[in-house]
Parts: C-alpha cells; structure tokens; sequence
C-alpha cells in the first residue's frame, strides 16, 4: 500500500497541471465515496455533508457557505460524470497548454469555475422559473471550469481539427458553437444549473484568452493566492548566503553571453508567432511547438 501511495505522488509531482487537477478530483471522489458509505454504514445521513460542499442556489444559504464556489467544482457523486468531465479535462487541457502556461490552467479551471457558479446562483435568484427549487437546488461538477478551458483554447486555435468517433475531423470552433447552442436549448430542463454553469464557464474562458491577448490576465489574482498558500507548505529556514567572489571580468562576459542568447531566442519566437499570424498553429512543425511551450513556461 506504501508503494502505491508513493507511485501515485510522484506521478502527482511528475504530471502536468492537467493530469494534476485530474489527481485531485479522482483523489476528492474517492474520499466523499469513502464518507458516503461510512455515514450509511452507521446511519447517518449523507445529505448535510454533501450540501455543506456543493454549490446552493439559493442566496442566503451560500453567504453561510461560501467555500462551496471552489468546492463545488471538484465534487463528483457518479462514476460516468467524473468520467466524463475528466476526459475532456485531458484532451482540452493538453491542448491548452500548447497556448498557454500551466499557471494561467491552474487558475482558469477556478477562474471558469467560479464564473460559472456565479451565473448559476445569479440566475435561480432572478427567474421565477426557478423559484420553486431554488431553495433546495444544489450545483456540483467540474463542467464549469472544463467548458472555460475549452473556449479559451478555441479562441486561440478555432481551426484546430480534433477527431470524434462517428464525425470525423471537426474544427474547435464549430465544436464549442455546439456546446454553446446545446447548453442553451436546456436552460430550463432537470439540469437546468448545470447548463448555466456551463455558459458562465464559457464567460470566463473567452474573457480570459480575449483580455490575456490585450495584456491584462484575469486568472493573476487566483495564482498570487494560490503560490502564497503552496509556499506556507514548502517553506524552508533561510540558509546563510556564502561569501560571494566577485570577479567582475566573468561577470561581464556571462552578461554579455546571455544577453546575446536571450536576443536570439526572442528573434525566433518573434518568427514562430509571425508564422501563426500567417498560417495558423497546426503550420508549426515539432521543434517549433516545443520552442513555443518552453517559452511559455518562463
């Protein structure tokens, strides 16, 4: 058991933002399962606990809980919806992070998550259609956050062609526009919350990859957080700093040195998203792909 423990941590630590979120979900689906059936074994009802970390509609019953906008997005209760939703998690975030950084993944999946479960809340409290389970509806899943990632990569890469079994090859944008058209012909079906869900999660997706190409990153905020509480779990004690040598002649050459390798690799990153503009991301051969990613994570 202690070998399978120490496997799985460091394929935690080896994997991607992807797969890492992906270990976090299947690792919160085993341990509410755990919990059902240790409540039920002695019971006890399952019902507080899981409305203590689901998202509720209503109000006034989410300002008393209002850790349920993260939690809710990593709580699964069937075995076919975590499926689901942590396959597409895999194919899109790989995609993803062809374009973006593993941090701006980390904080898109909160940031559409959180967009989503605003939406969510904002319509059972404004529609009278709602008005009759608004009190008692609960929203759980990781939809939201899994649709921001798929329109953020589609608004980077809309003609990048995926395969489907029984379709053929299908372009993004055509793929997230039936998303899109789907999530809104069900706005009042038994999952209507799931669906709003999924269009706030498209919000923050397309504001994220429109508002990140203009230079100003909605997902800044989360990771700042986020890096701040990773720190308080790896901190160190200070060691003393040796005696640094000086010896400026060196110093003055690796300057120089670096400078000139910093200004070519700027130069050729400058040709390859040249060469995007151009011909689009599917143009770029391996190495180039490679170039792009590795740029990326600086």
């Amino acid at each position: 058991m202690a070998h399978i423990i120490t496997d799985l941590k460091e394929k935690f630590k080896k994997g991607n933002t992807a797969i890492q979120l992906i270990f976090i979900n299947i690792g919160v689906f085993f341990v509410v399962s755990i919990i059902h059936v240790l409540l039920t074994l002695f019971g006890r009802s399952f019902a507080p606990f899981i409305e203590w970390i689901s998202l509720p509609a209503w109000m006034q019953r989410f300002i008393t809980q209002p850790w349920s906008i993260i939690t809710y997005m990593f709580l699964h209760m069937e075995i076919l919806h975590i499926l689901f939703n942590m396959l597409w998690l895999y194919w899109f975030g790989m995609l993803f992070l062809n374009h973006f950084s593993s941090k701006h993944l980390r904080g898109l999946y909160l940031f559409g998550g959180i967009c989503g479960g605003v939406l969510y809340i904002l319509a059972y409290n404004i529609f009278p259609y709602f008005s009759a389970v608004r009190d008692l509806a609960t929203l759980m899943g990781a939809s939201a956050s899994v649709m921001a990632i798929v329109i953020a990569t589609t608004y980077r890469d809309p003609n990048y062609q995926i395969r489907l079994l029984l379709f053929g090859s299908v372009r993004l944008k055509y793929l997230a526009l039936i998303f899109i058209i789907s999530d809104m012909l069900f706005l009042t079906s038994n999952n209507a919350g799931g669906h709003f869900a999924h269009l706030g999660g498209a919000l923050g997706g397309f504001l994220f990859a429109y508002c990140l190409k203009h230079g100003t990153d909605l997902t800044k905020w989360i990771n700042i957080i986020l890096d701040a509480i990773t720190s308080l779990f790896h901190w160190k004690p200070r060691a003393r700093k040796p005696k640094m040598k000086v010896e400026y002649g060196s110093d003055r050459q690796k300057d120089y040195q670096y400078n000139q390798q910093k200004k070519v690799s700027n130069e050729e990153i400058d040709r390859i998203l040249d060469k995007i503009k151009k011909s689009g991301y599917s143009s770029l051969s391996e190495e180039e792909k490679k170039k792009l990613f590795d740029a990326s994570q600086r």
